[in-house]
């Protein structure tokens, strides 16, 4: 098959008056179809809560237009798109699950991948029967590490049920979560494992055709996936007659155009589909009608990482890894603030406070005032709370979430008032529009914190209309941006009330 490097999702230009208004209303929804990626600073999280280090990248970040939320490079905060550093690479789980290649300086080509056992996972797959796989995916417990934390082999049996002689299978390689970069290196230095993986899922469940969809502030990752797509071809490890088996599978690469909604899997979609990137109301799910409304597996790329190494080491070796409901290792990405940033792979049941002490080595600007681990959109945990473990239930337990894996810890320098503010500003802007409660929440709750940070305590009354606002977001948000944000705004009610008291007399 065929395949198609899109710089653009949407669809081409015409000359007909309302084809081109609809492309026009289509581009104005991204941030960054005409950016060119030079001297770009970063406005993440890490980097604000980052800014002190280096005032003077922060000040030139701040001021930039278009607004860039993350580079990818949280660990070096506050950060610019010149330069390519590469962070800390460190594994502490019994087993090199995922960074195994990176640990040894990366698989960036074809040749180094084969060296180290790469797509042997694939040949070993093409020899068993795709129930096979499924179960040896079910077996190893492995739950998504984008966010969610579904089960994988429950979403891959539901595609696989499907009767439909189409069906797809998207990456989800935009890594939108400021304090993430986990996939950004998986990308540019191992991107042959995402691309086995995705011929393991696809002879799973039956799909010819592969997506990666990567954001746009990862260029480097697109040269590199273009490179290992190239080079599986000429393999023989993607096309027609895939390691002269009867089974054939292909991948495409579409690159995003800057917007944060497009890691929720449906707004993903219809991007891939030229359409305007919202949010789509669920029922059905994609694994029924995704891709061209036909069944798609939509997992991240860190989830797809994980399944070379399921298959050749079996489900049952990967479940024996973690504890309680969380299986495997987690790669987590430590922010600048740490003594030791960068990547790290972990088992799950780790505490936080293993992750702050032992393997970041504390802050190196003071005492560490709170975490937030899956990007801005989750809950802040407080000091008190560090001896809770790393695992999707106990995190839940507690106001936070597992997340992309992005662990933020911020210092005093950092006040509650500032955080809430930029994270409000962040969704605000990130919007989609779709759903009332983030479109119109997200805006006031911004406002409500501007006016506070600008002239002094707000009233009661506004108090009380914030509080309004977490709720209404809670409840009746359409996605994770506006229930996340709740999250957000609610753990920091929950453990830092005084510091919100002082914000309303």
């Amino acid at each position: 098959m065929a395949s198609s490097f899109k710089s653009n999702p949407g669809p081409r230009l015409s000359a007909q008056p309302l084809q081109a208004t609809r492309q026009r209303t289509l581009d104005s929804f991204y941030h960054l179809s005409d950016a060119a990626f030079h001297n770009l600073g970063c406005q993440g999280t890490a980097c604000f809560i980052a800014r002190h280090l280096d005032p003077s990248q922060w000040s030139r970040s701040a001021k930039q237009r278009p607004q860039v939320y993350c580079l990818g490079k949280c660990f070096a905060a506050p950060s610019g798109s010149s330069g390519d550093e590469r962070p800390r690479i460190e594994v502490h789980a019994p087993e090199a699950v995922v960074l195994a290649n990176l640990v040894q300086g990366g698989a960036r080509r074809l040749s180094q991948y084969l060296t180290r056992g790469g797509y042997s996972a694939l040949e070993s797959a093409l020899f068993r029967q795709p129930w096979e796989i499924l179960d040896e995916v079910d077996r190893s417990g492995l739950r998504g590490r984008g966010g969610a934390g579904f089960p994988a082999g429950t979403k891959w049996r539901a595609v696989a049920r499907e009767n439909s002689s189409d069906k797809f299978i998207v990456a989800n390689a935009d890594e939108g979560d400021p304090g993430a970069y986990i996939d950004r290196f998986l990308l540019e230095d191992d991107p042959h494992r995402l691309l086995e993986a995705m011929a393991i899922a696809g002879y799973a469940i039956g799909a010819k055709r592969g997506y990666v969809y990567v954001r746009k502030e990862y260029p480097r990752a697109h040269a590199a996936l273009l490179e290992a797509l190239a080079e599986a071809r000429a393999g023989g490890f993607l096309g027609d007659d895939t390691l002269h088996r009867s089974f054939s599978f292909d991948v495409d690469l579409v690159v995003g155009q800057g917007s944060y909604v497009c890691g929720e899997e449906t707004a993903l979609l219809n991007s891939i589909e030229g359409r305007r990137p919202e949010v789509r109301p669920r029922p059905p799910y994609p694994t029924e009608s995704g891709l061209f409304a036909k069944p798609t597996l939509v997992n991240n790329v860190e989830t797809l990482a994980n399944v070379p190494w399921i298959i050749q080491q079996g489900g049952q070796a990967y479940r024996n890894i973690g504890f309680s409901k969380s299986r495997g290792t987690k790669v987590l990405s430590l922010n600048s603030l740490f003594v030791r940033p960068g990547l790290y792979e972990v088992p799950f049941g780790m505490s936080i406070r293993e992750i702050v002490e032992s393997l970041g080595g504390g802050l190196r600007s003071g005492n560490v005032k709170g975490v937030i681990i899956g990007g801005p959109s989750a809950g802040v945990i407080h000091p008190t709370c560090f001896g809770t473990p790393l695992g999707f239930e106990e995190l839940a337990c507690i106001g936070a979430s597992v997340g992309h894996g992005g662990v933020l810890a911020f210092d005093e320098c950092t006040s509650l008032p500032e955080l809430i503010h930029h994270v409000f500003t962040f969704a605000a802007f990130e919007s989609c529009g779709k759903c009332t409660p983030c479109r119109l929440g997200s805006h006031r709750g911004e406002e409500i914190f501007r006016t506070i940070l600008q002239t002094g305590p707000a009233s009661l009354q506004k108090k009380a209309e914030y509080e309004a606002i977490i709720s209404c977001l809670a409840r009746t948000s359409l996605c994770g941006l506006g229930t996340g944000l709740a999250e957000f705004a609610s753990s920091i009610l929950r453990y830092y009330n005084e510091d919100i008291d002082r914000c309303f007399a």
